[in-house]
């Protein structure tokens, strides 16, 4: 397989050079949409695409109905982010690469003649950033017929060194919750007859700090923006608004910090008897892996790249809204490829780069991983 991969070689990077310089950030995502579609259907795919959201699935193999189903999901979009001073559409989290690899599994089973015994299926997710594009996707039941998914992710340097790579990424969950403070203005001579709105955001911030959680689950809650007030300075503001980041190591521990924060922010706005609003504008669930899958995972890691090089599944604080789709849809059996590809400074950076030879080490670790998932499963 590696033989076939090397000989694609340049046709995979002047892929992920295209997706690379064409970013585009959460549902707009329309040029990346019709380029993969176009792409998708010279390559004999079945292909849908939505009138209402961006994104593309492919069919390829055998589609008779009730065959066994795999899934290979990357995500599209780009963040949005400042760039040597100049605020742009910025692939500093790697899903140019997850688009690359996930194309790069069809080209290489078709370059070899694979004839699958089942369908394949590719899921290019918009919205990731944004934690809804995964969602949209289960509205769509995308995943619905799918038996085994598998996602991919670019790591940095500081989990996982280049060459390696690891059969589950155990993501933690987060959210984002956008609150607002009506109220009128007082005079800063009289504040009596106003309602303090930064003061009712200090509570809430000092109130946050007294949740108490199971001590051996990471989790963590604290306000990130907070706007109040105008040029005058003699002019208390009523109206403020804010955005509060929680994160929680597990789904368990996630559901009950916004409990508790949600009761904070209720308790708060009866203590001061002010208008106080709040409204859940992202959640993303905790990683929960499927032991089966992550073992198929395990075995073309080894495979592909060597026992030696095969790393534990990837603790990490970060999100990711491609577990939407087991916790929306438990019966699906998923893991993600965590890649290790020398990336540095860090995720998210805006000048972001990594070993653009790990690409083909993704290809055939998802190629395999699907052909295993395949040959265990063929009886379906």
């Amino acid at each position: 397989m590696r033989t076939t991969i090397e000989q694609l070689k340049p046709a995979i990077f002047s892929l992920y050079e295209h997706l690379h310089q064409n970013p585009e950030v959460s549902w707009q995502e329309e040029k990346t949409t019709a380029f993969i579609a176009d792409l998708l259907e010279k390559h004999q795919c079945r292909v849908t695409t939505f009138d209402d959201v961006t994104g593309v699935v492919a069919e390829w193999g055998d589609l008779t109905p009730g065959k066994l189903t795999v899934g290979v999901r990357a995500d599209m979009d780009a963040l949005w982010q400042e760039v040597d001073g100049v605020f742009q559409a910025n692939h500093s989290c790697g899903h140019d690469a997850h688009m690359t690899m996930a194309l790069g599994v069809l080209m290489v089973l078709q370059a070899q003649g694979v004839k699958l015994p089942g369908r394949l299926k590719l899921i290019f997710q918009p919205a990731e950033e944004s934690g809804s594009g995964a969602l949209a996707m289960v509205k769509k039941q995308v995943v619905d017929d799918i038996d085994f998914l598998y996602g991919v992710h670019l790591r940095p340097v500081q989990e996982i060194p280049h060459g390696t790579a690891a059969s589950a990424i155990m993501h933690g969950a987060g959210g984002t919750i956008f609150g607002q403070i009506k109220g009128g203005d007082a005079h800063g001579a009289r504040p009596h007859l106003g309602v303090n709105a930064i003061e009712v955001a200090a509570t809430i911030v000092e109130q946050l700090k007294g949740i108490h959680l199971d001590p051996l689950v990471p989790y963590s809650v604290k306000m990130t923006q907070l706007s109040a007030g105008s040029k005058s300075s003699n002019i208390i503001p009523g109206s403020a608004q804010f955005h509060l980041d929680l994160r929680a190591q597990t789904n368990e521990i996630i559901e009950a910090l916004v409990a508790k924060v949600e009761h904070i922010l209720q308790h708060v706005g009866r203590l001061y008897e002010t208008d106080l609003s709040y409204e859940i504008t992202e959640m993303v669930y905790a990683a929960e892996v499927n032991e089966e899958a992550r073992k198929i995972m395990a075995e073309a890691i080894i495979e592909a790249l060597g026992a030696e090089k095969l790393e534990p599944p990837i603790l990490t604080p970060g999100a990711e809204d491609f577990h939407y789709y087991t916790k929306e849809r438990p019966q699906l059996r998923a893991t993600m490829l965590g890649l290790g590809c020398g990336l540095a400074p860090g995720l998210h950076h805006p000048h972001m780069t990594f070993e653009k030879e790990a690409l083909l080490d993704g290809i055939e670790i998802l190629a395999r991983t699907v052909l295993n998932t395949f040959n265990q499963h063929a009886d379906k």
